[in-house]
């Protein structure tokens, strides 16, 4: 499953969010009604990732946890106590709720990227100010891709 875009949209006073068309086709054709919205580890946004591959990451982490490990155990414990099921409304909306939205620093206008396999949810401004260092990105990926053999 791939999504590919950038959205603008608004918060509304309940916490929910319209998630683009383009967005739900993609899920509805890979028959994916429910996401899991988690806070990002890294960056102050919010991710939606489709359930099937929130699935596969859990897997994942369970092959290389050992449960009967306190730090692992407590680990997966606050990376799954942090994850919320949403799922799209009628109109194509989810809800937020106010501490993911506080994270994030989302108070109205909000940006949806799609990235790849799942879906990130940043306040407008904050991702305004990401995305606009793009100066490097040509250098960044030099030295990123640079040893892998890639035929054009």
């Amino acid at each position: 499953m791939r999504f590919i875009g950038d959205y603008s949209a608004k918060i509304d006073a309940k916490g929910r969010v319209f998630l683009p068309a383009q967005l739900r086709k993609v899920l509805e054709a890979e028959g994916e009604a429910r996401c899991i919205l988690h806070s990002d580890l890294f960056q102050p946004c919010l991710v939606l990732y489709p359930e099937s591959l929130w699935n596969e990451m859990l897997d994942m982490m369970r092959q290389r946890f050992n449960l009967w490990n306190g730090t692992h155990q407590n680990i997966l414990r606050k990376f799954v106590a942090t994850a919320d099921v949403v799922e799209p409304d009628s109109n194509g909306r989810i809800l937020i709720n106010k501490k993911k939205l506080e994270y994030a620093g989302i108070s109205s206008d909000v940006r949806i990227l799609a990235v790849d396999d799942h879906i990130e949810i940043w306040d407008k401004q904050k991702c305004d100010d990401i995305l606009s260092k793009t100066d490097s990105l040509g250098d960044e990926l030099q030295a990123l891709m640079a040893d892998m053999p890639i035929s054009l």
